[in-house]
Parts: structure tokens; sequence; C-alpha cells
């Protein structure tokens, strides 16, 4: 029997039994509400996935979370895994100062011909790391340690100091007034090249030794040229390290600056002390042609003050317009020693610490050094440390003279062990040799007088470059 004839057969028998039919009908429709209340039901109800689907759905809705615990762990590993190094690299101890030292060896420091050496935190070279420095011993550079760290990811315990920290490596030492400013140098010239910019704190070492303090002329001269005095960190604990949110690093003084870029700084130096002091730099204010003799007690302090005290005035006096001033350094001021070198065109001294304040005169001054007996064989390139420093600040080192007479040493006068009997040793003079030389010095400055006016220094208290 075919499909066609039962559907037939079926539609021919519910048409011939009007009661059958209506039971039919009742019957569709009571199916028809069950399975629309059952459908409303199973709405309610949780819907069964397959496993597989179930899983890519719970993954996908917790994608973040997994992401912020993996960043988590990863920033945990970077963390402890800043590796602190000795500060004093001991396998350089025999080659302290060449190529990168031994101070925080197993970095480089930025070159670029004429300039500063120095490292920066964080920079390029550091791939965006900052320095960080641990422990506070001043006896032994390699009990103090350095790392790189991301910022995200600094040492356990570690605290941030905000702002600029300069960090000086000083092979020498802070209180002598040419070695501190040797190092203080740089410095002003890297805040030069970098709009003027100032540190809010300082990081001093000696051999990788902590150091808390400087001299006193030095600290005037920072005060000076930041407008503000230096603030020196201390560590609190040896085992918590301190970094820094920004640091310059210096450890080659004034090492690879050209002749420029030493006077540049220099004359900033110079023009922030007189501002600082309140000084004048009207030609006005100021003698015709000062000398002065800058003089010293104790160790390499002239034998006869009076008669080299006479010997200048004599010729000073032959000079129209020169005046004579005689002072001893550590009985001023920083501000009176400023304004003495602002009125001085030829210095007269003993070599020692207080000549370093021929950088503050103007340029194109003269400076006249003395030395006691045993200097030139024995003391080293040391002695020359302030023709140096006239050169590089803009003034002319007129000579020395070199005591021939004083102690007898016991050994040969070319054996080092002389020189602890000549380093400290006191200075005679020649009454002929002293005449004609400070004759020939104030002729030169005034026929120089005579043809510009001399100031090349800035016009007014406003003028400093920063």
């Amino acid at each position: 029997m075919t499909r066609r004839s039962v559907s037939w057969r079926l539609v021919t028998c519910l048409s011939s039994s009007p009661k059958l039919s209506l039971n039919v009908l009742c019957l569709v429709v009571t199916v028809f509400v069950l399975l629309q209340i059952w459908s409303f039901h199973i709405t309610l109800q949780p819907i069964l996935l397959p496993p597989s689907l179930l899983t890519y759905l719970n993954n996908h809705q917790q994608q973040q979370q997994p992401e912020v615990s993996h960043n988590d762990c990863l920033m945990e590993k970077l963390r402890e895994s800043v590796t602190f190094l000795p500060l004093k690299d001991l396998r350089y101890s025999n080659k302290p100062l060449e190529g990168h030292t031994w101070f925080m060896s197993s970095l480089y420091d930025n070159q670029t011909k004429g300039e500063v050496q120095y490292q920066e935190f964080p920079s390029e070279s550091s791939k965006g790391k900052l320095l960080c420095l641990k422990g506070f011993d001043k006896h032994d550079g390699s009990w103090n340690y350095y790392a790189l760290a991301w910022p995200q990811a600094l040492p356990v315990n570690a605290s941030l100091k905000k702002g600029l920290t300069f960090v000086s490596y000083n092979h020498y030492d802070y209180g002598n007034m040419w070695h501190g400013l040797s190092a203080m140098v740089p410095f002003v010239a890297w805040s030069l090249r970098n709009q003027c910019e100032r540190p809010q704190r300082w990081v001093l070492y000696h051999w990788g030794e902590l150091r808390f303090n400087m001299g006193n002329w030095l600290k005037e001269i920072i005060t000076a040229t930041y407008s503000q005095e230096p603030e020196f960190v201390r560590f609190g604990d040896e085992n918590t390290p301190v970094c820094f949110e920004k640091a310059v690093v210096m450890r080659h003084n004034e090492g690879g600056m050209s002749r420029d870029r030493r006077i540049e700084v220099f004359d900033l130096i110079r023009c922030k002390a007189r501002h600082y002091c309140n000084i004048s730099s009207s030609e006005t204010s100021r003698p015709r042609i000062g000398m002065t003799l800058l003089m010293r007690t104790g160790p390499r302090s002239f034998k006869n003050v009076s008669a080299v005290t006479d010997i200048f005035k004599r010729e000073c006096k032959r000079v129209q317009g020169c005046e004579l001033k005689v002072a001893y350094s550590n009985n001023l001021t920083f501000c009176e020693q400023v304004e003495l070198m602002r009125n001085t065109d030829v210095l007269v001294s003993p070599h020692g610490a207080q000549l370093t304040n021929l950088v503050l005169m103007e340029r194109n001054s003269s400076v006249m050094e003395f030395y006691p007996k045993g200097w030139l064989k024995l003391a080293g390139v040391g002695q020359f440390v302030y023709q140096w420093g006239a050169n590089w600040s803009g003034m002319k080192h007129e000579g020395a003279w070199r005591d021939p007479f004083g102690e007898t040493c016991q050994f040969p006068d070319t054996d080092r062990r002389c020189m602890s009997v000549y380093k400290n040793a006191k200075i005679g003079y020649n009454e002929t040799y002293f005449g004609d030389w400070a004759r020939s010095v104030l002729e030169r400055v005034k026929k120089m007088k005579d043809v510009v006016e001399r100031n090349h220094g800035y016009e007014s208290l406003d003028g400093c470059m920063c």
C-alpha cells in the first residue's frame, strides 16, 4: 500500500466521523500547549555543552586574569635576578684609572670628542635601566655595590630617589680645593649641555668608599653654581639598595674635555660665584692693575715673607695704577676670596691648593708660581696642575721659580725618598730674579691694558649662561 493511499483513507475516516475528528483536534491542541510549556521551562535550565567547547569558553573568559599573574611572576623574577657587583673591582687595582676604571668596571662611558666622559641612567646605553647602589663602607670600596634594574622591577626592599642624582668618583679627595674642583668640573659641563639641569642630591665616592662631605671652598662653589647647597646621600643599611630615577656618573674628572669646553665651564663658575657673592663686574670697581701675593703658612711658605713682599711692592710702584695686596686664603671667607680674585691681574703664590683661586680671576690674568728645592725631579706630574689649570681657565701661567737651596737629603737628589724632605720645605727668595720677573710680567699686563679694555667676563650679574 502506498503512502498516498494511507493518507487518503485517514482523511476519509476523519471526515466520515465528526466525533473522532473533534477528539483528534483536542489531542493536537493539548500536545501543542504541553510542548510550549516544556520549551519555556528548558530555557531556564543550564545549557549542557560539549566538554571541549566548555573548556574553550572558560579559558577565553579568564584570559585577563592569567595574564596579570604571569606579569607579576615575570616582574618578581626580574627583581630577584638583579645582580650587585663591587663598586671597586680589585682585579684592576694595578691600573685603577685606565680604560673603564676599577670603579663600576663593567660599564663604559659615553664618549664624544672634546666632551666629558660620563654615564647616564636610564639611557639608551643602559637599555632603560636605573642605577642602584647599596653599602655604606667608608674604608673599602669593594664592600659597596652597584647594579642596574628595570624601573618596574627594582631590587627587593629598594627605595627610589626621585629627580637627578650626581654620582662622583674621585681618585684623590674632596677636601683639597684643586682635586675637589677637578671632580666637579665635568658635572658643570654636563649641565651646560643639558639645559642647565641641576641635581637634587650627590653621592660621593673615593676609591669606591663613601664620603659625606667636601671642603668648604668647594661646597661654596657648588652652592653658587647650582643655586642650592649640595645634599649628600647616606645609606642607612648595607642590605637596603637605593635606586635613582635619573643618575649621572663621572669617574674621569675633566679628562677628555677640550680646552674650549673647560674655559666655558670656568666662565660659568666664575660668573656664578660673583653673582652668589653679589660682586659687581664693573671695571670701575677694580684697580687698573691688581697684583696679589696669596701667601701660605707652614709647608711651602716663604721663609722671609717681608723680603718677598718688599720686592713685589717695589716693582708694582713702578707701574702706574698698580695696587699690591698681600693675603692669606685661610683668613678669608669664600666671598672675600672671590672679590680678591676679581681684582687680581697678577697672582703671586707658592705651589699649593690656594692657587685654585686662579680660576676666579678674569681671563688672561697672569700666575707666578714658586716651589721648594727638589720638586722638579721628584714630585711627578702633579706639580704641574696649576699650569694646566691656568691654561684650562683662560689664564696665563708665567712660569715658575724653583728654589735651588734647601735642606740636604742623605740620599742622592734623584732618590724618591728625598721627597719626604722636600715636599713641605719652605721657599727662599732671589731678589734680582724676583724683581726682573715681576717687572717683565707687569710690563706685559700694562701693554695689554693699554691696547684693549680687559673685560672678557660677563657684562652684568645676570649674564651667566645658566
